[in-house]
């Protein structure tokens, strides 16, 4: 019996026909696993996985494969976005039994009575090749350890859980915070940067946006241009290679070569959702057309292929497409001849690489050569006339599948995506758009003051994670620069409050990613460094940082600082895997400027675009309706009178109130 139909996770429905028996992860299944002594296999994946795919097809959909499977094992399939906490641990696990990195299909074996894994690995294949064993013979090799090794298995797991313990760091540092790690983080990634095609280290190469941010963030702070150039070459490089699609917007989730030319063609909203904002903020902070161009496209795609009924955005789209990686994607020459007209094609095929040699099993993935010069007015017209074309007939095609769950975390970071770029970019659709997705979590994904994880059709379900609430309270941040709305501020509070009464740790310091009353599982992780998305933790103590100045609280603040201390040995240690907090500590170290304009709508454009539309990382700017009476201390002092008034504070301290701009900008040239 297959228990995965109801699911609302479409990673396991795609499951729900499969003969093997199913079951999601559940108290059932793990009840029945201690009754019968069975082991547990857990298989993780996630619907954009080409992957997933390939090992579903070849050993879940096989019947005999499935036999083995439900003979001799409990099965649970994990949706790893529906459930990172499980996918933490066992990646963790599996790195630990292993020596080497996990990934996905994540395979492993569970003694059932404390559901700790003994044995672990990725892809297995249904027979012997690439140095792996086939999937039938694991199976029964794996069934028969666990019968007769049980004692070897008990140690192996007791050592397990202790390495699992000491991952979470113990105690505080004691010596006040300094900057020493952010030089050694802009050293770290210098010595990492592809000088000749942007990026950190060789193939495959994901996006990263965090290095890209911390090098954006140095050079607001230090002014050293090589740190801007790194970052510049490597968003330039992104955008002209074939990691973003050319025709539809939005990028792909890594290259699978060093130079960005061709893709793992699946698209993610949580990597999309960061190069927004990145590119936006590049333009801001350079005033390069093409990285504006590159957010709008980004944003277009968003809003355009990703928006769900109702305001908030749909999780991935998969790399495949009747049953071929990037098939949806890629073109046969004689395909585009036909669709364009004799000049379109010309300044197309020598744009785009047709006039090259085919670069994708014998067909072309659109890219562009970075190096190019720039194209006159009549070439670009010829170009964008082939796009509009080609993306029409595109879309004729049988598409990707869509991952249509919500996931609040990857909306939160959209929604600060689309806050970011419509500050930067002035597009007040991309605020709209945020606004809808905030108001459908707050409709259908708070309930009685705690957050839920993930919905689709109608229904939502998990405790949320530490994610979850940092991710959206910073986007919340965010949202309020672009409009004020005192109920945003009261869920801003509101957040931040169950992240420290239920996630804060307060003997050691910094945040569990599940809350105190979650589920019990095998280890409880406290994570810090980045990886696709930023650190919980990171986000968490930036945020509280930017709340506590702009309330006066001053748990907020502790609590930040708090999580520095413990994270210290971490982000030392490796300070460029811990990019997310080094930008808390810096602004720990010096307080973030805080602006607040009072005044009547039509007088506050000018004001308000001098404070939020250059690239300024650590200011956060409040505009405030004149008729807003309900501010709490120490907002209750920034009192609206005629005129325009800006009130400028850094830390505790604040000027006397700015009555004109010219006294603003004056004040601002010192901030960033």
């Amino acid at each position: 019996m297959n228990r995965l139909g109801k699911e609302t996770s479409p990673y396991l429905r795609q499951h729900a026909d499969n003969p093997v028996d199913w079951y999601p992860w559940c108290e059932e299944a793990l009840a029945r696993a201690r009754r019968e002594d069975r082991p547990i296999l857990l298989s993780i994946g996630y619907s954009a996985c080409h992957w997933c795919h390939v090992m579903a097809h070849e050993s879940f959909a096989d019947e005999a494969t499935a036999a083995l499977m439900n003979r001799h094992f409990i099965n649970i399939k994990v949706d790893r976005e529906e459930r990172p906490d499980l996918d933490k641990i066992y990646q963790l696990s599996h790195q630990l039994l292993t020596q080497r990195g996990g990934g996905w299909p994540l395979t492993l074996f569970l003694s059932p009575h404390d559901q700790v894994a003994f044995f672990a690995g990725t892809y297995f294949p249904p027979t012997p090749r690439y140095g792996l064993p086939g999937f039938p013979e694991l199976l029964t090799r794996v069934a028969a350890y666990y019968h007769q090794a049980g004692g070897e298995i008990r140690a192996q797991n007791q050592r397990l859980r202790e390495a699992l313990a000491s991952l979470n760091p113990r105690g505080q540092h004691r010596d006040a915070l300094e900057a020493t790690p952010l030089d050694l983080a802009r050293h770290h990634l210098g010595l990492a940067f592809d000088a000749d095609h942007g990026g950190f280290g060789g193939a495959p190469k994901f996006p990263q946006p965090q290095n890209l941010e911390r090098l954006l963030r140095h050079w607001a702070a230090s002014g050293e241009q090589q740190a801007l150039d790194m970052a510049c070459h490597t968003l330039s490089r992104m955008a002209a290679g074939g990691l973003r699609d050319h025709l539809g917007g939005g990028f792909y989730r890594y290259a699978v070569d060093q130079d960005w030319q061709i893709p793992h063609f699946e698209k993610m909203l949580y990597d999309n959702a960061q190069l927004l904002a990145l590119y936006a903020q590049a333009w801001a902070a350079t005033g390069r057309e093409d990285f504006a161009a590159v957010a709008h496209d980004t944003a277009r795609w968003a809003l355009d292929e990703m928006r769900a009924p109702g305001g908030a955005f749909h999780a991935a789209l998969d790399a495949d497409s009747e049953g071929e990686e990037g098939r949806y994607y890629v073109w046969r020459r004689a395909e585009v001849e036909a669709l364009l007209e004799p000049a379109e094609y010309a300044a197309f095929a020598n744009h785009y690489g047709l006039a090259e040699a085919a670069n994708f099993e014998g067909r072309w993935h659109l890219r562009r050569d970075p190096d190019a010069a720039p194209v006159d007015e009549a070439t670009r017209t010829l170009l964008e006339r082939a796009r509009r074309k080609l993306l029409q007939a595109r879309r004729r095609r049988v598409p990707p599948g869509l991952d249509d769950k919500i996931l609040t975390a990857w909306n939160a970071l959209m929604i600060r995506g689309l806050a970011i770029a419509a500050r930067h970019l002035g597009e007040d659709a991309y605020g709209a758009a945020a606004d809808k997705a905030l108001d459908f979590i707050r409709r259908e994904l708070w309930r009685d003051g705690r957050l839920l994880a993930t919905c689709k059709g109608g229904g939502a379900h998990l405790p949320a994670y530490l994610d979850d609430y940092a991710f959206l309270l910073d986007a919340v941040l965010e949202l309020l620069q672009l409009r004020w709305r005192r109920t945003d501020l009261d869920f801003a509070v509101a957040l931040a409050e169950v992240l420290l009464k239920h996630f804060a740790d307060p003997q050691q310091g910094g945040f569990f990613f599940t809350a105190d009353d979650h589920e019990a599982l095998v280890y409880r992780p406290k994570p810090y460094g980045d990886d696709a998305t930023p650190a919980g933790n990171g986000v968490a103590a930036r945020a509280l940082l930017r709340l506590g100045h702009l309330l006066g609280e001053t748990r907020y603040l502790e609590s930040a600082a708090d999580t520095l201390r413990n994270a210290w040995p971490a982000v030392m240690e490796l300070p460029h895997g811990h990019n997310t907090l080094l930008s808390a500590l810096e602004d720990h170290l010096r307080a973030p400027s805080l602006i607040i304009l009072r005044g009547p709508p039509e007088a506050l454009t000018a004001w308000r675009e001098a404070c939020q539309r250059p690239y300024a990382p650590r200011r956060l700017c409040l505009v405030i309706p004149e008729d807003e009476t309900r501010l709490p201390p120490p907002l209750a002092g920034c009192r609206a009178e005629a005129g325009v008034l800006a009130y400028v504070c850094h830390g505790t301290q604040c000027s006397a109130p700015l009555r004109s701009l010219e006294a603003l900008r004056d004040h601002l040239r010192d901030t960033a």
